[in-house]
């Protein structure tokens, strides 16, 4: 080229586009600002669902790790002895073992019924030391409380008796009724169970 100006050399100035500072500039501020909102969303979700930092969700924790009490059993309504009417029959070839026990059973407060041999389906054939026997109404309530006069005693039901009398009928194996502060203490058991664990704890 003539004239004023002229290149010399073999270098050839490169056409550079103008640099978008600005631009850059911008979206990264723009991509941290999206960043910063979507950790700080996340991190509220975290609280949400694990409970952390809340203080309402602390309280539920701790309300739902604390002791439960668990109610106690309450105590059975049992018939007195003198409400319960006992019929006495001997099964043993042992004469005036039916009499001796009603007798010591009037001491102890039972209305006493018949007293005499048992019949002949139960007569020399009770093995153990007696036979409690009375209609289905008294399986949870009079009969426990004769069976607590003698130990060991089988108790029986027959649907198809009428009335509240019970039968004692006396075994083989019978020697005399349960010793009186023994009976009281299992009619006391009988009436007042052991009550159930006080109370449980969750675990968390």
């Amino acid at each position: 080229m003539g004239g004023q100006y002229r290149i010399t050399g073999d270098r050839y100035p490169r056409m550079r586009r103008p640099r978008r500072r600005g631009r850059l500039v911008a979206l990264t501020v723009a991509s941290v600002a999206v960043l910063g909102v979507g950790g700080w969303g996340t991190l509220q979700l975290i609280d949400v669902f694990t409970g952390g930092g809340d203080s309402a969700s602390a309280v539920g924790t701790k309300a739902g790790c604390a002791t439960r009490a668990t109610p106690a059993t309450a105590p059975k309504v049992l018939p007195v002895p003198g409400t319960i009417t006992v019929n006495v029959f001997n099964a043993t070839t042992r004469g005036g073992l039916a009499q001796k026990t009603a007798d010591e059973l009037k001491k102890r407060g039972f209305r006493i019924g018949e007293v005499a041999n048992a019949t002949k389906e139960y007569d020399k054939k009770v093995k153990g030391n007696g036979v409690l026997l009375g209609p289905a109404s008294a399986l949870d309530t009079s009969l426990p409380v004769l069976g607590a006069q003698l130990a060991g005693a089988e108790r029986r039901t027959d649907p198809a008796r009428k009335g509240g009398e019970i039968d004692l009928i006396i075994g083989d194996a019978f020697r005399e009724l349960t010793k009186k502060a023994d009976a009281d203490r299992a009619l006391t058991a009988l009436a007042d169970p052991e009550p159930t664990p006080a109370s449980k704890k969750k675990k968390c």
